[in-house]
């Protein structure tokens, strides 16, 4: 099977054009001509064993102040820009759900979801003042579904909070310890969250190099 015949499209945006990336020990990767999206061939995408052996290896614990002063990075500037007493979603919340529970102590009400570690698809059927993703949206398998998924759970004039490590250059991206986290396979940059931004209608702000917030307009976001 030749390279190109890895993929059928980009994952995100389903634009047919993705030409390949790069190459390691490991993989191959594409990028996507539209949004940018730089993803795993799709025979490379981890089973859910795999995914879960890794997970279990994160020592992401509500009580470690390391941990927490990691998500302020996020927190701080979310909790800046809600109204009193928001309730949110934390998307991805892994096996410790320390985001939620800071925004929890900040008075927003915080549900959480995670395929893995909190599974109740529940929460899911309700809308959100916000909803955080950190550390999560690199590991989707489908980001056209769950990116979809985000969108829904936002009522109009909602935030969504994103924090990932961005694509840079090609060369850095030959070198970067990112993607050698085998569970790692959809990379966006600030190219592919501008376009998304502007394919629904978002607002759109970076924060630091690893932070983005987005806001619905006041009508529902387009899916």
């Amino acid at each position: 099977m030749t390279q190109l015949a890895l993929h059928s499209g980009c994952p995100l945006c389903q634009h047919e054009q993705c030409h390949h990336y790069h190459t390691d020990k490991l993989r191959s990767y594409y990028q996507c001509q539209q949004c940018q999206l730089v993803f795993v061939a799709r025979n490379s995408l981890p089973d859910a064993k795999t995914e879960k052996a890794v997970y279990d290896c994160h020592e992401n614990n509500v009580d470690d102040l390391g941990y927490r002063q990691f998500l302020k990075r996020v927190a701080e500037p979310l909790i800046a820009r809600l109204e009193p007493n928001a309730r949110g979603l934390d998307f991805g919340c892994g096996p410790g759900p320390a985001l939620a529970m800071m925004l929890t102590e900040q008075g927003h009400a915080t549900a959480t979801y995670d395929p893995f570690f909190a599974p109740d698809h529940t929460p899911l059927q309700q809308q959100y003042d916000f909803v955080t993703c950190t550390e999560a949206i690199e590991h989707f398998h489908n980001p056209q579904y769950e990116w979809q998924q985000l969108l829904r759970l936002i009522r109009p004039g909602g935030w969504l909070a994103i924090m990932t490590k961005l694509v840079g250059t090609p060369e850095q991206f030959a070198n970067w310890h990112y993607k050698q986290d085998p569970t790692h396979v959809s990379f966006f940059s600030q190219a592919t969250f501008k376009f998304l931004a502007s394919r629904h209608q978002l607002t759109l702000e970076f924060i630091g190099a690893d932070v983005m917030l987005m806001q619905s307009r006041a009508s529902s976001p387009t899916v």
